[in-house]
């Protein structure tokens, strides 16, 4: 590293020497500026007033931290300097009214936890961009008095704790020569950095300690992340330590470990499994000791077991209930990892266990690489409550979460009973290896259990959208709200833009949308050819890369649909407004052109920034009502008509080169104009205009991949969809030949697409749509990728048969096809390109985060419906046909075509489970049902009757029994 200082002070520099496969020595310099003018943001301080330089735009810095800072109960005026664990585990205290003011947050805190968590990064971004509770971010790392080196033997953490330490240390020394000098208190939970802060003389302290100095500090108390001194439940050791990263990365070297994403079953929370590239199936991880403290969606290191110990996955569901109130009932001071109930199912599923032809390798947990945790929405358990009234006192208490996957997580309370009847969000803070549960803090409650809007916010925050307002600094990238906006105010491109305001264009969209981000035309051309056009909503005009409303974009991803609301992933006065492509209205957008031939080919295509005018908004249904409508003879409806032409043409082609028509349940859930309460339950309706825009929408998608790929072949923003292994199948091939019925076939899409043709059942229309779900849930997600980081033959979509794809066509809602935007501009010409997308190490970060928002924002709309469907029966308990899906020792699932629902029967609800025989080799269940025999197989048609009740969560939830 080079290390210059701005001002005419001698230049440190420092050399890395790193070796290469050849044996070569390289000698590394890298270089850093070090400066004595970046100021301390204090208003008392006059230093720094007189070295302060002047922005690009000629504006001085205005001081953030205040000339008459805040007191406590036993501490004058002071300002407070946090680290890293205060700024990822207390954010709700940081954000909090009562508390927390004049707060200087060193740049490397920023920067450790934009790497650790983008949303809590974002909520403190926030926190330094307003200036209500005055949050300074000090550039510690370019200041040459807290510039500090890594020392040899030092840890990255122990190096930027001392970093931390530095600048407290240095504002003290800093500010004590300024009269009326504030004190300045390190605030860390962390024992080690608190213990060096005071060897070093650094005014310190804990957050409970400094919290409970403030008056009437009882309430922000219980929101406190837990510090050492809590998580101790017992001196002996029940978890087995982690591996130390020398040994994890020895051993992920020599191939004696691994390394994957842990993914706890939704049917036995005792089951997790992780995909590897060493393994064709999946290793297993059975018990919560194997599991040993990991979450679902961390990234694990497992070590495989002994192939004596290897088996085939538990043939039972995990009774939650039964488990909870055995772990309610236990006190502190067990020692048991497992509760009686899970020892149980452990039992009674250990015949199952060599089970030779579904055999797969199992492994234990011993490192985590990265956290998953997140907020956790759920409810006090009861039973862990004991007394009546609160006493003020802190308690320990337990905290059950919605989600099924997750353990019970300890957390303190001054008032417990209060809680017990509300849905409220925890965070955790540690597993210690001697704690049987996690240990947390409480955050907040959302309101009473079963409120629509405490269910609403708790879908949101358990799959983790960030649903806030949007920042100020935000909606300042925006043209104020009721200004009339114009085309060419304010554009030096305009003039680039191609004028397309006499083309016949129109929209086709899911009844009542008004966030329109595509429209297309088509008109006949005097060669008999077609001119064909889609136009998507130029959202990059407003959206600027690097800018406050870009970066709050990248955050969130994508949009997020639920039954009666969207959580939108750009101000609203963007997505139903200025760049909402409305008739009768100029609107900015970006146009692809083709020529297409008779038959759907491609005679040659173009790319433009452009002007259009759409003519009308369509609704599916009305615009298919309109082509079939023979007396319509315009030239609007004549286009659409050809666009209807072309595009079975075209998805004809894609089918015939192996596209696959795969399928899930959808429903669409109608409710009341005015209370939003769910009233019935419909089948999507299918018409052919859904699959025109289709079509299109694909053949814009595949387009612009070839074209940016060719502009920018290392980080051309693209979407892949991997060929699943052959192993996905094989439990769904096994069934379907049991059934007499032919085998999917994965030498190719093509051939996997015929095959699914093939299998029909002629008594039951929906089996064939039945087997396209079980199958769609064998195959691969797609995922966004940077170009560089695959060879060309891997960037193949699959489910779509295409060589090359990505997302273009609706900018309003994916931040994907903002970057493919701004990519596909500076392909052509139009402007430049954001160095942010030609990074490869920036846009492997985009990936991640939209990789993972998308995959969020399906589950929560998916959430929705079934919280919607959930209160339409709660009142009402109805006989519908089911299909079983999945059979268990001890329950069988059913998928519900009417609902879109799934759930599990449980044989406890409906026979004696002991006398119940699972036969695995044909997926059958066995039970006896008033005294007579009755077997349960995969594929069966049933009847059930499907009522919603209340689990032992509070949370509201389809339940079936057998009809």
């Amino acid at each position: 590293m080079l290390v210059k200082r701005a001002s005419a002070q001698s230049v440190n520099h420092k050399v890395f020497v790193r070796s290469t496969k050849a044996g070569n020595a390289v000698k590394v310099y890298r270089e850093q500026y070090l400066r004595d003018d970046i100021p301390c943001g204090s208003q008392l301080c006059t230093l720094c007033a007189e070295i302060s330089v002047p922005d690009a735009k000629g504006d001085f810095p205005v001081p953030v931290l205040s000339s008459a800072p805040n007191s406590t109960t036993k501490r004058g005026p002071h300002y407070v300097v946090i680290d890293t664990n205060v700024a990822l585990k207390a954010i709700d205290l940081l954000e909090h009214p009562g508390c927390l003011y004049d707060v200087i947050v060193p740049q490397i805190v920023l920067e450790e936890v934009r790497n650790r968590s983008l949303p809590i990064y974002a909520r403190l971004r926030a926190l330094t961009a307003g200036h209500d509770k005055r949050f300074y971010v000090f550039h510690n790392e370019f200041r040459s008095e807290t510039h500090v080196e890594r020392t040899p033997g030092e840890s990255i953490n122990d190096r930027n704790d001392r970093a931390i330490r530095r600048v407290a240390k240095w504002y003290s020394e800093h500010l004590a020569k300024v009269k009326k000098a504030p004190q300045v208190l390190l605030l860390t939970n962390d024992k080690k950095n608190l213990e060096l802060a005071h060897k070093d003389g650094i005014n310190a302290s804990t957050l409970h300690s400094y919290i409970a100095e403030y008056k009437d500090s009882g309430d922000l108390l219980d929101i406190i992340p837990a510090e050492e001194s809590f998580t101790k439940e017992s001196q002996t050791q029940i978890y087995p330590n982690y591996y130390s990263s020398s040994q994890i990365l020895a051993g992920i070297k020599n191939g004696f470990l691994h390394q994957g994403k842990l993914q706890i079953s939704r049917y036995n929370y005792l089951e997790a499994s992780v995909h590897t590239e060493a393994y064709p199936k999946p290793l297993l991880v059975i018990g919560r000791e194997s599991m040993n403290r990991a979450f679902d969606g961390d990234k694990v290191v497992l070590e495989i077991l002994p192939k004596s110990k290897w088996r085939s996955p538990l043939n039972n569901i995990a009774d939650e209930e039964n488990v909870d109130a055995n772990i309610a009932a236990e006190n502190d001071d067990g020692q048991a990892i497992v509760t009686d109930e899970e020892r149980s199912i452990l039992a009674k599923d250990a015949l199952n266990a060599q089970h030779h032809e579904k055999v797969q390798p199992t492994a234990r947990v011993v490192g985590i690489m990265k956290r998953n945790w997140r907020f956790y929405v759920g409810q006090v358990a009861p039973e862990s409550v004991n007394d009546k009234i609160d006493s003020g006192a802190l308690r320990s208490v337990f905290f059950v979460p919605l989600d099924k996957r997750i353990p019970r997580i300890r957390i303190r309370s001054r008032k417990p009973q209060a809680l017990v009847d509300q849905r409220i969000v925890v965070a955790i803070d540690d597993w210690p290896v001697y704690s049987r549960s996690p240990q947390g803090h409480f955050v907040r409650a959302l309101g009473e259990i079963e409120s629509k809007s405490a269910e609403t916010e708790a879908i949101l925050l358990e799959h983790d959208i960030e649903y806030r307002p949007f920042p100020k600094a935000a909606l300042d990238c925006l043209p104020q709200e009721g200004h009339d906006w114009k085309p060419g105010m304010n554009d030096p491109l305009f003039e680039k833009r191609r004028d397309l305001r006499d083309l016949l264009i129109c929209s086709i969209d899911p009844p009542r949308c008004q966030d329109i981000d595509d429209a297309l035309h088509a008109r006949e051309l005097p060669n008999g050819n077609y001119q064909v056009g889609v136009h998507i909503a130029d959202v990059t005009h407003f959206v600027k890369a690097s800018t406050p409303l870009d970066a709050e974009g990248a955050l969130r991803g994508t949009s997020t649909y639920l039954v009666d609301k969207r959580i939108d992933m750009l101000p609203t006065l963007l997505g139903t407004d200025l760049c909402s492509l409305r008739p009768d209205v100029e609107r900015y957008a970006f146009s692809v052109l083709w020529e297409l031939d008779q038959n759907a080919n491609i005679v040659s295509v173009e790319f433009t920034k452009s002007l259009i005018r759409s003519r009308y908004a369509f609704e599916y249904e009305e615009a298919q009502a309109r082509i079939d409508d023979a007396s319509q003879q315009d030239d609007l409806t004549k286009g659409m008509r050809a666009l209807l032409k072309l595009s079975k043409k075209l998805k004809q082609k894609r089918l015939d080169a192996g596209a696959l028509n795969l399928s899930s349940p959808e429903v669409k859930v109608m409710t009341d104009s005015e209370t939003s309460d769910p009233s019935s339950v419909e089948l999507k309706n299918v018409v052919d205009t859904m699959s025109l825009v289709e079509e299109f929408m694909l053949l814009a998608n595949i387009t612009v991949a070839r074209k940016i790929y060719d502009a920018y072949p290392q980080t051309a923003m693209l979407r892949r969809h991997a060929a699943p292994p052959a192993t996905n199948f094989d439990i769904l091939n096994d069934q379907l030949r049991l059934r007499g019925q032919p085998q999917i076939d994965l030498e190719s899409s093509k051939t996997l697409a015929d095959s699914l043709d093939r299998i029909q059942d002629p008594n039951d229309p929906y089996f064939n749509t039945l087997v396209r779900i079980m199958a769609t849930r064998c195959m691969m997600a797609a995922e966004y990728f940077a170009a560089g980081n695959f060879a060309q033959p891997e960037f193949r979509h699959y489910g779509l048969a295409s060589e090359i794809y990505t997302h273009f066509t609706s900018p309003i809602r994916r931040y994907a096809d903002i970057v493919a935007h701004r990519q596909l501009a500076g392909a052509i010409g139009y402007e430049s390109l954001h160095a942010s997308h030609y990074m490869k190490n920036k846009l492997d970060g985009i990936c991640d985060n939209i990789n993972m928002r998308h995959r969020n924002a399906q589950l929560a709309g998916r959430a929705s419906i079934e919280y919607y469907v959930g209160q339409m029966l709660k009142d009402n308990e109805s006989l519908q046909e089911g299909y079983v899906i999945r059979v268990f020792s001890n329950g069988f699932g059913v998928l519900v075509p009417r609902f879109g629902l799934e759930s599990v029967v449980y044989l406890q609800d409906i026979c004696n489970p002991d006398e119940a025989e699972l036969d695995e080799d044909t997926y059958t269940l066995k039970i006896m049902q008033d005294g007579k025999s009755r077997s349960i197989t995969v594929f069966d048609t049933i009847k059930v009757f499907v009522k919603s009740v209340k689990d032992n969560k509070g949370k509201r939830q389809v339940k079936m029994l057998l009809g």
